[in-house]
């Protein structure tokens, strides 16, 4: 008789963590077969790695499901918390897994003086445009006039362009895919992950249940083909107005650059000082 069929990644997960604790539909089990894929196409030792996450949908990726060092943090802290453990062992490669209500709304500022700081963590922001946990409210991503739970009568905001954002704050590397161009997006976190900056991934993602309550597009795999159609290359941008581009989604490498990292500065700063 044939041995069962071993996943090749159920090497990186935990013994016992059978299954994500997601809704059917959601991205987050492609993001995470994605950075485990990214991982061991590099070779990198999960031992060598630590994963950072706060409160949200997204941050159950890491937690308790990767066989590595997992910090689970408080709402909106996550990259507060990957800074001290970055500059604490600068050896470790820090990833920090969080979502556009964690990563943007209450830990707001926390992204930008990360970005601003270009502190060498790689950031994973799972955008699902809305409050997909705890109940549907509107997120800093939520398209401006949907309806959700705190928006009944349409959202008055226009959201967050987070990557955007991100770039302008000085990251060395910005890209932004969704959750159907895992391809592309195993590639970034290749990148993202030997980085030696501050890398910045954003991923739309579908949240059928919370999302799709308000859309109308509840069905999992009409989520996903609907990413696909609102999606445009970087590369055709210039060429479309405004209307054109508005509601769709803009995927590609924003920034990829070369400028000395937060904590090799530290420690340069530190030799000095103690010489």
């Amino acid at each position: 008789m044939s041995e069962a069929y071993q996943h090749p990644l159920m090497k990186y997960i935990r013994k016992g963590a059978l299954r994500q604790p997601h809704c059917a539909g959601c991205g987050n089990g492609i993001i995470a077969q994605c950075m485990l894929r990214a991982i061991d196409e590099l070779g990198l030792d999960m031992g060598k790695m630590a994963f950072v996450s706060g409160i949200g949908c997204s941050s159950w990726i890491p937690s308790p499901f990767f066989n590595a060092d997992v910090l689970h943090t408080t709402h909106g802290r996550p990259l507060a918390f990957a800074t001290g453990v970055k500059l604490g062992n600068p050896e470790l490669r820090v990833v920090v897994f969080t979502g556009d209500g964690d990563g943007a709304a209450i830990g707001g500022n926390h992204l930008i003086h990360a970005s601003r700081r270009n502190i060498e963590i790689l950031v994973v922001l799972v955008n699902n445009r809305i409050y997909g946990m705890t109940g549907g409210q509107v997120a800093p991503t939520t398209p401006h006039g949907m309806k959700t739970t705190t928006t009944p009568y349409g959202n008055l905001e226009h959201p967050f362009d987070l990557s955007k954002l991100v770039e302008a704050a000085g990251a060395s590397y910005v890209a932004r895919w969704t959750t159907f161009h895992v391809k592309q997006l195993v590639s970034s976190m290749k990148k993202g992950l030997l980085k030696e900056g501050f890398a910045f991934i954003e991923v739309v993602t579908p949240c059928p249940v919370q999302y799709g309550r308000y859309t109308g597009v509840r069905d999992p795999v009409e989520s996903l083909l609907m990413l696909k159609k609102l999606s445009i290359p970087l590369s055709k941008v210039k060429s479309m107005s405004e209307e054109e581009l508005e509601g769709r989604i803009v995927i590609g490498e924003f920034v990829d650059r070369n400028v000395v990292g937060f904590t090799k500065a530290y420690r340069r700063l530190l030799a000095e000082v103690r010489a």
